[in-house]
């Protein structure tokens, strides 16, 4: 007997597996890109797995002009695949061909331990915010910190 092939369409998909499929979407990677003069910094959320969402990720970065560094904050991804370290390394070539300085700001600890696993780490800076933000501060202001 011949397998059974079905083919269901993406209102199918919905019907069947409601909360799946609305949870697939929410966690999608979502990155917002912000540039100060010569920084450019990426908030990065949800999951940073192979995709249109990632690819969307490292074309926005490829456009950008005239950064000296770039601040990946990686704090809120939930998950990390093969494709997302791959991608990881194109804008980390893309960094180093434009001598611009690549950061990864707090990434959660599943993060860090797969960039271990993988012998990644050493190829990337890692900073936490604390660092980051005294990244972010221009050199002639004075070291002012609000106390809450």
């Amino acid at each position: 007997m011949p397998p059974f092939d079905v083919k269901l369409s993406d209102q199918q998909i919905t019907e069947l597996f409601p909360k799946q499929v609305r949870m697939n979407r929410h966690m999608e990677l979502q990155f917002q890109l912000e540039c100060l003069q010569d920084i450019a910094v990426v908030n990065c959320s949800g999951r940073m797995v192979r995709g249109a969402a990632l690819d969307n990720l490292r074309r926005r970065i490829e456009q950008l002009e005239r950064v000296r560094v770039l601040v990946l904050d990686v704090s809120e991804v939930s998950q990390l695949d093969a494709g997302g370290l791959g991608e990881l390394l194109l804008v980390r070539r893309w960094a180093m061909q434009r001598s611009a300085k690549l950061k990864l700001v707090n990434p959660p600890v599943f993060f860090r331990r797969i960039l271990e696993a993988t012998h990644l780490a050493p190829l990337f800076e890692i900073s936490s915010l604390k660092e980051a933000i005294c990244i972010l501060r221009t050199p002639e202001r004075p070291h002012r910190f609000a106390i809450a």
